[in-house]
């Protein structure tokens, strides 16, 4: 419901209006009389949405945007798209309700479908006793006038019909329906053979004695080589047994299957797990998945669990140290799934193949394949690096299509305090925050006591910690130049994240200027690298000043002087946040719904300062698209977030909102209205200085990360 419609103006509505007389109180194209909608612009009368849409044509074809239905006096705006609650200024709307309801408590002459009046008992008792026989043979006429005409439609329908057969358009639909046909019928043949077969197979298995173990099997192969009969009796039952875990239907192998994740085997597509909304906590989700979804990133974190350094820590805080064969690694649920990693290894490159049939993951009809965390951190250690390493491995592990992260939404809750609640949060400081904390935690666990932790997990932290110290890591040079000297002085600036601000013509979230002009995302990285004029003779020039000394009472040399940024050092993984949020007034903050053209590949060469990054091939700038977060929604502490990820196992983009994933084309996430961008660097800059081969740095780090783990595993 629309509270405040501005389309909404005076009425100005003649005496001979369709909507003040009740004969004309149909529709003007097809005569229907139900969901009859009245123009309040002109003296057009058509029917709804629901019958034929003839009101919605008016509107396309003549703009008229606010129409009142004559009989529930429900009043619509085409423009907003809702039901209209308010009135204009002069209150003609509640005038001409209670207009139309006197109107309605009488009883006026009707006109029927030949043309012909009825009377009403309006016109007198007596003129209407007078002719009441008139009355029931113009009604007479009109049963046998609505007959008669749809006699004649369903003639013409059918001689129409006939004759679209014998055209060529209507022959290769009449193929296309035969052929479809026929294609149903095979279906179904083939189903009932299923039915049948399973049937059979079902009925052989009750009459055949209790499978063995194949411990049992094995002996009774042993000893068959002097039974020949028993051998022909054991196979009879191997294939049997086989045949029906076949063609065994998905709720009997759901049954056969246990609950525990060591027993489960992979039925869903590595890395498309959705993630269940705790409430409000799709900001969480989002980031989540695109984590997981960067391959260095996770890799890191699928090494790292510091479960058991953290333990070691605690046991030697309070004196008790202990050796670390005695404290177990992991917890159960993460051992478990552990091995299941293990096991599935081989069957990974099968799965893979198997990718085009479509995705398995996101909300399951299936209630055994959600996996609910508890309701408090997993470890009694409250760590974000263990619930990260837990998460990515039940989401990656291809054995569980939807999780319940309640232990990391606790996590978060106790290590982040201004997250605590299910209010709404936004995406972009949820983020930094994760990141800051993760840091954090990884820099305390390894200087806090170094000789009690193994040298393989010393190392393994350290790699990590690297890794996300530097994977979003770039750096700026901001220059400022002297216009009287021309002097420039340079400083470096860290960046985890270049916040790119909409030039000022779209600064408007109007739907009309959001849909008529985008933005493309070169033109907000240009106007972040531009020169800026500085206001005023503000700057200080160290040249201009070099012939006053340093304790001179002469004033300070004040000039004017102009500013520019650019990116000197390129992150691995880029991270470019779009200001969609400004300021309108004190405590309000307002959406830019302009939408932002980018593409799959982005060159970084004209944002960077040549001078400092001269000797980079040019691979070095080419970015590829890796994850997008997008907001829905209108206002900054309202609306829904989700992101579009790309699967590198499988070479396919999911759209993640929540729980729901589905598999996307590249020409669907570049219309997506982005509020975060991920690009993925080509070719890193450690090897892309002279004429290095084009190995990026993820493989070295993914062999160092490896190496770590086996030694830790070995130890």
């Amino acid at each position: 419901m629309m509270d405040k419609c501005k389309h909404i103006g005076r009425l100005r509505l003649a005496q001979d209006h369709s909507i003040l007389n009740p004969q004309k109180w149909h529709c003007v194209d097809c005569n229907t009389t139900e969901s009859v909608w009245a123009c309040l612009s002109c003296s057009h009368v058509a029917c709804g949405r629901y019958i034929e849409e003839h009101a919605l044509k008016h509107f396309q074809e003549n703009g008229h945007p606010v129409a009142l239905e004559v009989n529930e006096l429900y009043v619509f705006c085409y423009l907003c798209d809702d039901y209209v609650l308010n009135d204009n200024a002069t209150g003609d709307l509640k005038l001409l309700r209670s207009t139309l309801s006197a109107i309605k408590s009488q009883n006026y002459e009707c006109t029927t479908r030949s043309g012909r009046t009825l009377r009403s008992m309006a016109a007198g008792d007596d003129s209407y006793l007078a002719h009441d026989g008139a009355q029931a043979v113009l009604r007479n006429q009109d049963r046998m006038f609505t007959a008669l005409w749809h006699r004649r439609r369903a003639f013409m329908g059918k001689v129409f019909r006939s004759w679209f057969q014998l055209t060529p358009s209507g022959k290769k639909i009449l193929e296309e329906e035969k052929r479809w046909e026929e294609e149903e019928e095979r279906r179904d043949k083939a189903r009932k053979r299923r039915q049948e077969r399973k049937r059979q197979l079902k009925e052989e298995m009750e009459k055949m004695p209790p499978r063995k173990s194949s411990r049992l099997q094995n002996q009774i192969r042993m000893s068959s080589k002097t039974a020949p009969s028993m051998q022909k009796a054991s196979q009879n039952v191997e294939s049997v047994a086989e045949l029906k875990e076949t063609y065994t239907s998905d709720e009997v192998r759901l049954k056969k299957i246990s609950d525990s994740p060591i027993k489960r085997r992979p039925t869903v597509t590595p890395g498309v797990t959705g993630l269940r909304n705790l409430g409000n906590t799709c900001y969480m989700n989002s980031i989540l998945q695109v984590l997981s979804h960067l391959l260095i990133f996770r890799e890191c974190f699928l090494k790292l669990d510091l479960n058991q350094t953290q333990e070691l820590l605690a046991t030697a805080a309070s004196g008790k140290t202990r050796s670390s064969s005695k404290h177990p690694s992991v917890t159960a649920s993460t051992l478990q799934v552990s091995e299941n990693q293990e096991k599935g290894k081989g069957s990974s490159s099968v799965r893979r193949s198997s990718l085009s049939s479509g995705l398995s993951g996101g909300a399951s009809k299936s209630r055994n394949m959600e996996l609910i965390q508890p309701r408090e951190p997993s470890s009694k250690h409250i760590s974000l690096c263990h619930e990260l390493h837990t998460l990515f491995q039940v989401m990656w592990s291809g054995k569980w299509a939807l999780v319940s992260p309640f232990a990391m939404l606790h996590s978060v809750w106790r290590l982040i305090p201004a997250f605590r609640g299910y209010a709404q949060q936004d995406a972009q400081e949820f983020l930094c925050e994760l990141l800051d904390k993760v840091q954090q935690e990884l820099e305390t666990t390894g200087t806090r006591y170094p000789a009690l932790i193994p040298a393989s997990q010393r190392k393994l932290i350290k790699q990590v910690l690297n890794v996300v110290n530097n994977i979003f890591h770039g750096q700026l040079l901001s220059q400022v130049t002297c216009l009287a000297c021309d002097n420039k002085s340079n400083t470096i600036e860290p960046f985890w994240d270049l916040s790119l601000e909409f030039p000022e013509r779209y600064h408007c979230n109007g739907k009309e200027m959001a849909s008529q002009y985008p933005c493309l995302l070169t033109e907000m990285l240009a106007k972040f690298t531009e020169t800026e004029a500085l206001e005023g003779k503000i700057y200080a020039c160290d040249q201009c000043n070099t012939k006053r000394r340093k304790f001179s009472s002469k004033p300070v040399i004040l000039t004017e002087a102009q500013k520019q940024l650019m990116v000197c050092r390129l992150p691995q993984v880029l991270r470019l946040h779009l200001k969609r949020f400004r300021w309108s007034g004190r405590n309000h903050r307002e959406k830019i719904g302009v939408h932002v053209n980018f593409d799959q590949m982005l060159n970084m060469e004209p944002y960077c300062c040549r001078e400092s990054l001269k000797t980079l091939l040019p691979d070095c700038f080419i970015y590829d698209l890796s994850a997008v977060v997008m907001h829905h929604g209108k206002g900054f502490g309202s609306g829904h977030y989700t992101a579009y990820c790309y699967n590198s196992e499988g070479g396919f983009w999911v759209h993640c909102n929540d729980s729901k994933l589905n598999m996307c084309t590249m020409e669907e996430v570049c219309k997506a209205q982005a509020y975060i961008l991920f690009y993925s660097q080509r070719l890193t800059q450690a090897n892309g200085h002279g004429k290095v081969c084009p190995s990026t740095a993820e493989s070295q780090q993914h062999t160092e990360l490896a190496d770590c783990s086996v030694e830790s595993s070995s130890s």
